[in-house]
């Protein structure tokens, strides 16, 4: 305990060590993203990826620049190699997509070389949007898109949850920070 004064009032500050009775978050029960959102991923990617390759067979076949004609072969063979490796790496985050919801908060975890961990207690929460995009709305799935209260900029987004499930969890969520 720490003795604070000043020469308005004598103030008491507690700030006790928390040994080891901090909450354990592997023993979260998490939920994987919906298998169809993998999908959605890849047709996102090939539509992306065949505009920037047809904006690059354009440049090539229109000669725009000088020197592309001498490096197309190395030009398609980056392009064809960068896809494949955002490609990989799509699959192997997509399995370490998944959220849990607890009574008081929600969580969810990502990535592949870089993994975060992002928790959100209900009492931030300032607003929540469901959001579905055209290949989304095609499969039933919704994005749900958590605004916190602050400015550090923790807001979570989970995206490839069930349109029902994600109105649910939205519901859930509302109904806890209207009360």
């Amino acid at each position: 305990m720490h003795k604070i004064y000043n020469e308005y009032s004598c103030m008491t500050f507690h700030n006790l060590q928390i040994e080891n009775n901090l909450p354990d978050f592997t023993e979260l029960k998490f939920k994987h993203i919906h298998k169809k959102y993998l999908i959605v991923l890849v047709l996102n990617f090939v539509l992306i990826s065949s505009i920037l390759f047809a904006s690059l067979f354009f440049l090539v076949k229109k000669k725009l620049i000088i020197s592309i004609p001498e490096y197309t072969a190395y030009l398609y063979l980056g392009f064809g190699g960068i896809c494949l490796l955002v490609l990989i790496f799509l699959f192997l985050g997509f399995s370490k997509r998944k959220y849990a919801i607890r009574e008081k908060d929600i969580s969810y975890s990502k990535g592949v070389l870089i993994q975060s961990l992002t928790t959100v207690p209900f009492a931030r929460v300032q607003h929540i949007e469901l959001d579905e995009r055209p290949f989304s709305r095609i499969f039933k799935l919704a994005t749900i898109q958590i605004y916190t209260a602050g400015e550090s900029g923790g807001d979570m987004r989970i995206s490839g949850i069930p349109k029902n499930e994600a109105i649910k969890i939205k519901e859930f969520i509302t109904s806890y920070i209207n009360e």
